[in-house]
């Protein structure tokens, strides 16, 4: 199954007091770029978030939003610095001395000097935290490939429509271009036929399989067609098989527009032509769509 680079998943866990929510979202890249907004103290686990996405991905560029509700009761205590008190004290009471007046520092306002009472936050079980935060990107991932695969599997139908389709416009190429050189050979005929029979000359058959030779040179289109021909095989057996096939894919497709202009360059006959430039429209819609697959 191929799957596109398009794509989203949420997920939502709740677990020991803490509420995870875990949202992806995905458009198309050349390789995999990922950018992880979270919380501050869930900040530690950014590689493990990362190293979990490679299960589940290969290119794309994606965009990852991890918030947290913490409803746990204790989530911060009263530090009280004994050491910083003393030494305000100390402080103080030189103070005093030097300037001989009485020390009236109250309790309540020692209490309030700068880190004397701290707050700090309770130190947190991260075993606990990342069994809840692993399953939430787990459960968000897998729903983000849910609708990857789902995308990649209307992409391929489609491919595989317009690939029937330039079979079509590649098979009326075929069956059309040893006509054309036949036409040309009797029109050539003909014309020399017509100048010469007046003056009852006969016309030189070896000048004229010579001009029709070279002019089926220049138009001849049976390598392009050859290659034409497998470059569509190739593609809907990438189709098929699935994967991680986007960079291939796209390599096929220019392959196929490379052969498509030079049948196009080749031609010297309106409905040929008008086959080839469909093939061409058909290719660069191709194109456009493979710039999507994984």
């Amino acid at each position: 199954m191929i799957r596109s680079m398009t794509g989203f998943g949420r997920c939502e866990v709740t677990g020991h007091d803490r509420k995870f929510t875990v949202e992806f979202k995905a458009v198309n890249h050349r390789y995999l770029e990922v950018s992880i907004k979270l919380p501050k103290k869930l900040g530690a686990f950014e590689a493990q978030i990362r190293g979990i996405m490679k299960q589940y991905m290969e290119r794309g560029k994606v965009d990852v939003f991890v918030s947290l509700e913490d409803y746990s009761i204790q989530q911060e205590t009263v530090h009280y610095n004994s050491s910083m008190a003393r030494e305000y004290m100390k402080y103080l009471n030189q103070m005093a001395q030097e300037f001989s007046m009485d020390n009236d520092i109250r309790l309540s306002t020692l209490a309030r000097f700068p880190d004397v009472f701290t707050m700090e936050e309770a130190e947190a079980n991260e075993e606990e935290i990342w069994e809840d935060l692993e399953k939430c990107v787990r459960g968000a991932l897998e729903k983000f490939v849910e609708a990857r695969s789902a995308e990649g599997e209307n992409l391929r139908a489609d491919l595989m429509e317009k690939l029937e389709l330039m079979k079509g416009d590649v098979a009326f190429i075929e069956e059309r271009s040893p006509q054309i050189i036949e036409e040309y050979r009797k029109k050539i005929t003909d014309r020399v036929n017509e100048l010469l029979s007046a003056n009852g000359v006969q016309a030189d058959e070896s000048r004229i399989v010579t001009e029709v030779t070279i002019f089926a040179d220049k138009v001849c289109v049976d390598e392009e067609i050859v290659r034409l021909k497998s470059h569509i095989e190739s593609m809907k057996k990438c189709l098929n098989e699935g994967g991680s096939c986007g960079r291939k894919l796209d390599f096929i497709a220019q392959e196929m527009n490379r052969e498509a202009n030079t049948t196009l360059s080749k031609s010297n006959d309106l409905a040929l032509s008008d086959h080839a430039i469909e093939l061409k429209t058909a290719i660069e819609k191709i194109r456009e769509q493979v710039q999507n697959i994984e």
